[in-house]
């Protein structure tokens, strides 16, 4: 979802090569963001060459943005607790 959100659209193989991550992995967790809503998969061709392109919904960017404050609440508080 970061990798979405720091680019309009990324292909399957992009984001694969980004996460050095299997097909399948990737194709799981996919299916599951999309089947969530956060994310959208358009199927295509480019040639004759199969292409699956990733694009983040407005409902993926509230939510990415909701998990971002969440965990730097959570490393604002470790901090403070390692502090004291």
């Amino acid at each position: 979802m970061s990798a979405l959100a720091a680019a309009e659209r990324l292909t399957f193989n992009e984001i694969k090569a980004l996460l050095k991550t299997t097909d399948g992995n990737l194709s799981v967790h996919a299916r599951k963001l999309e089947d969530a809503g956060y994310v959208t998969c358009t199927k295509g061709f480019d040639g004759r060459r199969p292409r699956t392109e990733y694009q983040l919904t407005a409902l993926g960017r509230r939510e990415l943005a909701r998990y971002l404050t969440h965990m730097e609440a959570l490393i604002r508080a470790t901090r403070d607790t390692l502090g004291r």
